[in-house]
C-alpha cells in the first residue's frame, strides 16, 4: 500500500502511538508499590503479591482477546482496533487515579487488557507496510519508542508522585487521549480490504490462535516457545522491580523512576542502532543468540545484585536482550501469509499474556517468600534466579533452531 517514501508516515505515527502509550504507563510504574500497600494497607513486600495480581488481570484479558483483537484487525483493518485500544487505555487510567478502593484498580486493569492492543496491532501494522529484509530494523523502532517512553514516563511519574501518587494517572490518561485525537485525524490504514480475511470465530481464540501458529511449521513451532520462555523471564523484571527495588535497595519513587530511566536509555541504544547493525552484520539467528546470551547473563547478575551498583551492572549487561524480540519477530512473520499477519501478533500476544498471567504471581511469590522478617532464607533475589534459568533454556531452544532458521533466510 506504502511505497518506500511513503512508509514513513504511517511508521512515523504508529510508532508514536506506542510511545505515548509507554509513556502512560511508565508514568505509573514508580508510584504503584506505594499506592497498592496504602489501599491494601500491607508492606511493601506483601504489595507485591497484589500488584502480581494486578497484572495477571489485565494478562488474563489479554489472554482471552487478544486473538479477537488480531482478527477483528485482519477483517476489518488495523486502524479501528489501535482507536479503540487508545481510547480503552485512557480510560482505564481515569478509573483507577479515581479508585478509593483497591477492587476498581482490577476493573481498570480488565479494562485495558482487554482493548490493549496497540502493541500487538502495531506489530501487524508494520508487517503490512515493511519488506521482510527490514522487517527486524523497523520492530527495532517499536523498541526505540518503548525506550523513550521509559527515559520520560518514570522519571515525569516519579516526580509527579512525590506530589501526589494520584498525579501520573491522570498525566497518563492526557497523554492517551492525545493519542487517541492525533489517531482519528492522521492515523491511515495499512491492510488493503483485498488482503483482508473474515472473521472467523474459530480461529479467534487462544487455542485457535495457538494453533493456527502450529499449523504454520515446525521452525515457527520452535522459535515460538523460544518467544514464550524468553518473555516469561522478562516477568521478572517487568512484573515486580518495582517491588524489589524498593525493599532491595530502599529507592524511593525517584530513585524507581531513574532506573527505569536508564532502561529506556539503553534501549533506544539497542534498538535504535544495534539492532539494524547486528542483523546486517549476523543475520536474524546469530543477533537474537546474542540478545538471549546477554540476558542470561544479566538476570544472573541480578540474582546477585545485593548493592545498587550491581543492579545497575545488571540493567547494563541485560539491556542487550533487547536484540532478541525483534529478531524473533522479523523471523516468524516471514512464516507468516499477509492476511494473517494479525492473528499471528495475536498467538504471540496470547503466548505473552499467558507469561503475563503466570510470571509476576510465581516471581512475587518467590520474593515474598525470600524477603521480609520471617524469611526463612533471606535471597531478595531468588526471583532472577529463576529468570536466569528460563532464559538459558530459551537460548538452548534457539540454538537448536540454527539449521531450519538459516536455511529459511537463505
Amino acid at each position: 500500500m506504502f511505497g518506500p517514501a511513503g512508509q514513513r508516515g504511517p511508521l512515523l505515527f504508529v510508532t508514536l502511538t506506542v510511545l505515548l502509550d509507554t509513556m502512560g504507563f511508565g508514568l505509573i510504574v514508580p508510584v504503584l508499590p506505594t499506592l497498592v500497600s496504602d489501599l491494601g494497607n500491607v508492606p511493601l513486600n506483601e504489595a507485591a503479591t497484589i500488584g502480581g495480581t494486578l497484572i495477571m488481570t489485565y494478562a488474563l484479558a489479554q489472554f482471552l482477546f487478544s486473538p479477537v483483537v488480531g482478527g477483528l484487525s485482519d477483517a476489518f483493518g488495523r486502524r479501528p482496533v489501535l482507536l479503540v485500544s487508545m481510547a480503552g487505555f485512557a480510560a482505564n487510567m481515569l478509573i483507577m487515579a479515581f479508585a478509593p478502593v483497591l477492587w476498581m484498580f482490577f476493573v481498570g486493569r480488565t479494562l485495558s487488557g482487554i482493548t490493549g492492543a496497540s502493541y500487538t496491532t502495531a506489530y501487524a501494522f508494520i508487517a503490512d507496510v515493511t519488506p521482510q529484509e527490514r522487517r527486524a530494523e523497523t520492530f527495532g523502532l517499536l523498541g526505540v519508542a518503548f525506550g523513550l517512553g521509559f527515559i520520560v514516563g518514570p522519571a515525569l511519574g516519579g516526580l509527579l508522585g512525590a506530589e501526589n501518587v494520584r498525579l501520573p494517572f491522570f498525566a497518563a490518561a492526557g497523554l492517551s487521549g492525545l493519542n487517541l485525537l492525533l489517531g482519528i485525524f492522521l492515523l491511515p490504514e495499512s491492510l488493503p480490504k483485498e488482503k483482508r480475511r473474515p472473521f472467523d470465530w474459530r480461529r479467534a481464540n487462544p487455542v485457535g490462535s495457538l494453533k493456527q501458529i502450529s499449523r504454520l511449521g515446525g521452525p515457527l513451532r520452535r522459535l515460538a516457545i523460544t518467544y514464550f520462555l524468553w518473555m516469561l523471564a522478562i516477568q521478572s523484571l517487568h512484573g515486580i522491580w518495582s517491588y524489589v527495588a524498593a525493599y532491595r535497595y530502599q529507592w524511593t519513587p525517584f530513585g524507581i523512576g531513574l532506573s527505569l530511566t536508564l532502561v529506556g536509555v539503553l534501549a533506544v541504544v539497542v534498538n535504535g542502532f544495534l539492532v539494524k547493525k547486528s542483523v546486517k552484520t549476523f543475520g536474524e539467528w546469530q543477533t537474537a543468540m546474542i540478545g538471549l546470551t546477554a540476558g542470561t547473563f544479566g538476570y544472573a547478575l541480578h540474582f546477585l545484585a545485593d548493592a545498587p551498583w550491581l543492579a545497575y551492572a545488571a540493567i547494563t549487561v541485560g539491556a542487550l536482550g533487547g536484540l532478541t524480540v525483534p529478531a524473533l519477530q522479523a523471523m516468524m512473520t516471514a512464516r507468516a501469509d499477509p492476511s494473517a499477519q494479525g492473528e499471528l501478533q495475536g498467538g504471540l500476544a496470547t503466548l505473552s499474556s499467558l507469561t503475563v498471567i503466570t510470571g509476576p504471581i510465581v516471581f512475587s511469590q518467590i520474593f515474598a517468600r525470600f524477603s521480609g522478617s520471617d524469611a526463612a532464607i533471606h535471597a531478595p533475589g531468588a526471583p532472577f534466579l529463576l529468570a536466569t534459568l528460563l532464559a538459558g533454556l530459551a537460548l538452548l531452544m534457539m540454538s537448536r533452531n540454527e539449521r531450519t532458521t538459516v536455511s529459511a533466510q537463505t
